[in-house]
């Protein structure tokens, strides 16, 4: 295991970008600028095959743009079906109570 170069955590040997800042561990690389942004989350949460998309695309040159999304897509699908439960139980106990 070796160290990342800019934020010092811990990372693979073989890594090319550290998966925790985003940081080429290449020595003249270019620098990706990748932080994470309650944008992304938000267009995630609004959007959720959006943010399934940014996710994939992005998860291994901007890893935490890519959480973002992916974390804003997965908290709306979770809201979703959290709120289709709750219409669930309540369409059958007014349906069960009418009988």
């Amino acid at each position: 295991m070796k160290y990342c170069n800019k934020c010092g955590k811990e990372i693979m040997d073989e890594a090319v970008i550290c998966p925790h800042c985003g940081c080429s561990q290449q020595p003249n690389a270019p620098q990706v600028v990748d932080s994470s942004s309650f944008g992304w989350s938000l267009l995630g949460f609004c959007i959720p095959i959006v943010g399934l998309i940014l996710f994939l695309v992005w998860k291994d040159t901007t890893p935490l743009k890519a959480k973002s999304a992916g974390m804003g897509a997965l908290v709306s699908v979770i809201v979703g079906v959290v709120f289709y439960i709750i219409y669930a139980i309540i369409i059958g106990v007014t349906i069960g109570s009418s009988l």
